[in-house]
């Protein structure tokens, strides 16, 4: 075999030169690739473009897809929550206010005669007669009503509206109207000795001095307390069947007239109620059982203090014939002197006490141990359209006692 040459040789490198060349620069850049993915994470760094596009998109359609419905749903509750709780922080001042007045009424005892008025006073003028019979300082007049109620701007009635809120039926607004007119009332005159709650189809049975005789005498309050009422087990559970627990049991319920007639000493204990008014404010499930103004009063001054309450209402009213939880109203045909002295001859229901016979036209309720007759001072419901009959036997029958 022959010896290379020196030519050969140089062939010979310059044909291997470009191999050395392509593994010199490749094989470092593979190895330092290598180092970088051991040091940190076999996921590449970047974020492929479609993920970080859908992530984008989906935090911006969240702060700027509308959702109108939500949106005013949220803000009127958060109105109406925000409301609510305004007034019955503005009720509660009241009533604080009202619950620290002094429990004795001054020498001169007025009557005080609180409207639970709508949008008017339809049989204003026959209470106006009514009125004008009596000293001013023997009575005060208070209204609550509606925010289109039709102001009296003179006589008995003119600027006796005090401020008001909206009522429904079915509601507790009812409770809390009531509530507010004896607030004012207790607040307004310290000679407020007895407080009757009316409404605007109510009319006077008897005259002033008749009237006042009666309730300022009496010694007791007269409120409605019936305990074995139809239907009462629902009427409790009409908010759950254990909403009202703990603070009114069944045992504790009781129902009644929405009208009555209280003494000082339980108006302020209704003022200074928070009790059992944090279980009746509360919403009913069903409207055909919620009638929380004629189960508040009756509860409270029945656990509070029932041997203080003829449980009787002086507001005569005839269920017979009612429609929608209405009793009957007495229209203008209806009305003469043979109505006004039958309501008269009747006389109330003393809770669930004996009522033992007097004769075809009377009766003797024995409450508490004594027998009682006591006169329906009020009644109702008369139509607007009554009101000129009303007028026509107002001297000669209605105030003639």
């Amino acid at each position: 075999m022959l010896p290379p040459t020196p030519l050969s040789l140089l062939c010979a490198i310059l044909l291997c030169l470009p191999l050395a060349v392509i593994f010199t620069f490749t094989a470092p850049s593979a190895t330092t690739s290598a180092a970088v993915g051991a040091a940190t994470s076999p996921l590449p760094i970047t974020i492929p473009p479609p993920f970080t596009n859908h992530t984008t998109n989906t935090s911006q359609a969240r702060k700027t897809l509308p959702h109108p419905k939500i949106k005013n749903l949220t803000t009127a509750a958060a109105a109406l929550a925000a409301a609510a709780g305004a007034d019955e922080a503005e009720d509660q001042s009241l009533l604080n206010q009202a619950s620290r007045v002094d429990p004795a009424p001054r020498p001169v005892k007025k009557l005080a005669f609180m409207f639970l008025a709508t949008t008017s006073l339809p049989h204003a003028p026959l209470w106006e007669l009514f009125f004008s019979r009596a000293a001013s300082e023997r009575y005060n007049i208070y209204i609550h009503s509606a925010a289109n109620f039709t102001v009296p701007s003179t006589g008995a009635f003119a600027n006796r509206t005090i401020p008001s809120k909206p009522t429904r039926r079915n509601t507790p607004t009812l409770i809390a109207a009531a509530r507010r007119l004896l607030a004012h009332a207790l607040l307004d005159d310290g000679a407020n000795a007895m407080f009757a709650l009316l409404s605007p189809s109510c009319v006077p049975l008897h005259s002033f001095s008749y009237t006042y005789k009666i309730l300022i005498k009496s010694r007791r309050s007269f409120v409605e307390i019936l305990k074995n009422e139809p239907g009462a087990r629902q009427r409790w559970a009409a908010r759950g069947e254990l909403a009202m627990l703990p603070e009114v049991g069944f045992a504790d319920f009781r129902i009644g007239s929405q009208f009555w007639a209280v003494k000082r000493k339980h108006a302020r204990a209704i003022v200074r109620d928070r009790r059992l008014w944090s279980k009746f404010q509360l919403a009913c499930l069903r409207d055909d059982t919620c009638y929380p103004e004629e189960q508040y009063f009756p509860t409270l001054l029945s656990m509070v203090d029932p041997r203080g309450c003829t449980p009787c209402t002086l507001t005569h009213v005839d269920w017979r014939g009612s429609r929608g939880g209405h009793p009957r109203t007495y229209v203008a045909d209806e009305v003469g002197p043979e109505l006004i002295r039958a309501l008269r001859r009747s006389r109330p229901r003393y809770g669930d006490e004996e009522t033992r016979s007097g004769g075809s036209n009377s009766s003797v309720t024995v409450v508490a141990g004594r027998s009682r007759r006591d006169p329906f001072l009020f009644a109702r419901k008369f139509s607007p359209g009554a009101l000129r009959r009303l007028l026509e036997i107002a001297n000669d029958v209605i105030f003639k006692d």
